[in-house]
């Protein structure tokens, strides 16, 4: 009997060869990427979701325009806010987040997850500083501020301020934005642009000045910048606040009468240079801000006026008074006739 040449193989052997055949060594490779790539995974999903501390420290973090990935996860890492910068690293680019971070100044944690601060940094959540500008500060004093604080270019911010096509773009009929930048306490970011500290102060004034404030401002006759211009003489005359509507009415009873203002703070204004003493030749220096040599209001704001001020002109006292004296405790002594306002000179300017 004649048998085939090839014999039909037994299960056990055809399972054995078909299980040669199944583990090769490239699926076993495969299978190992595949589990490195899940243990990868877990690791780095563990890593966003494990703060760097469970005793939280705040830290600041400056991350500088085009700084790389490698330097900001560097800092993270020596700033103790993450563990790891190469797992940072790892996330930022699984994320696809890497040309999505913000320049700016951070307030970071070493409590938030690695997911977090990467979520601050992308959506550009900076640090900010709380600034407050008092009633009565010139251009000149904000800028003195924001540089003090080291926010914002002092030279900048009162070059910007005082252009003219600047100004007009807030549609302010002006050759600076002086008056307009409203005394309040703000939070900006450092190193804002000039540009839009200032846009944030006139967008407060504006909504300290509406359609209600230029409708009594019609009444009396006034524009909406001699109303500025008058609220900042009488936020330069007095610190009292009960004070103001007396003084803005005086104002206004001189100014109807033909009398020129002759308010001092106006002609300090106008000199180059003050050193704090204000003298008879101060006074007889004609400027454009000089209410003693020229009538009527001086030539624009001299100072930023606060809403009280702005109140006060808009909701002027009904007052015979024509003059007014400072006394001892910072108040003032009002007149009716010149007679009676020299003589509350001599009682309390002379005397001193």
């Amino acid at each position: 009997m004649e048998y085939p040449l090839v014999r039909k193989m037994s299960g056990t052997a055809a399972t054995n060869n078909y299980g040669k055949k199944r583990f090769h060594p490239f699926w076993w490779l495969l299978l190992i990427i595949a589990l490195a790539s899940l243990w990868l995974i877990a690791d780095v999903y563990t890593f966003t979701r494990t703060p760097a501390s469970s005793d939280p420290k705040e830290v600041v973090i400056e991350v500088s325009p085009g700084m790389s990935l490698a330097a900001l996860s560097n800092v993270l890492q020596e700033r103790e806010v993450i563990r790891s910068a190469v797992k940072f690293g790892w996330l930022v680019r699984l994320k696809g987040a890497a040309r999505r971070i913000k320049a700016g100044e951070y307030q970071l944690s070493s409590g938030l997850r690695p997911g977090e601060v990467l979520d601050k940094i992308v959506r550009g959540e900076v640090l900010l500083h709380q600034i407050t500008f008092p009633e009565g500060y010139t251009i000149k004093q904000m800028a003195e501020v924001l540089g003090s604080r080291d926010l914002a270019s002092a030279d900048r911010f009162i070059t910007t301020a005082s252009n003219p096509a600047f100004a007009r773009t807030f549609n302010i009929p002006a050759p600076t934005l002086e008056g307009y930048l409203f005394p309040d306490t703000y939070q900006f970011a450092r190193d804002l642009p000039a540009e839009n500290i200032l846009g944030s102060l006139v967008k407060r004034f504006k909504q300290h000045y509406g359609p209600t404030q230029a409708e009594k401002a019609e009444r009396l006759g006034f524009t909406r910048h001699q109303v500025v211009i008058l609220a900042s003489v009488v936020e330069k005359e007095t610190a009292v606040t009960e004070e103001r509507p007396l003084i803005a009415g005086v104002f206004l009873n001189r100014l109807r009468k033909g009398i020129r203002l002759q308010s001092d703070p106006t002609v300090i204004y106008g000199l180059k240079t003050f050193t704090g003493n204000l003298t008879r030749v101060h006074l007889e220096t004609d400027t454009p801000y000089n209410t003693y040599t020229r009538p009527g209001l001086p030539a624009g704001p001299i100072c930023n006026p606060g809403a009280a001020s702005i109140q006060a002109v808009l909701n002027p006292a009904s007052t015979p008074y024509l003059y007014f004296v400072a006394k001892k405790d910072g108040t003032h002594h009002f007149s009716t006739t010149l007679v009676e306002h020299n003589a509350a000179v001599l009682r309390y300017q002379k005397k001193r």
